[in-house]
């Protein structure tokens, strides 16, 4: 799965209900939210 960063938990913690998806500028991304406070999250990744 996919890690990243939640700002309100100050943590890095696995994204759940993780989705890939493309931005505009053509890269991808991984788009979910924090298992324990449900804040958004969103992982760039590489080309």
């Amino acid at each position: 799965m996919a890690e990243g960063y939640c700002v309100k938990c100050k943590a890095k913690k696995e994204i759940k209900d993780a989705q890939e998806v493309t931005m505009k500028n053509g890269r991808k991304a991984i788009k979910g939210s924090c298992p324990d406070c449900g804040t958004g999250m969103y992982r760039i990744l590489g080309k």
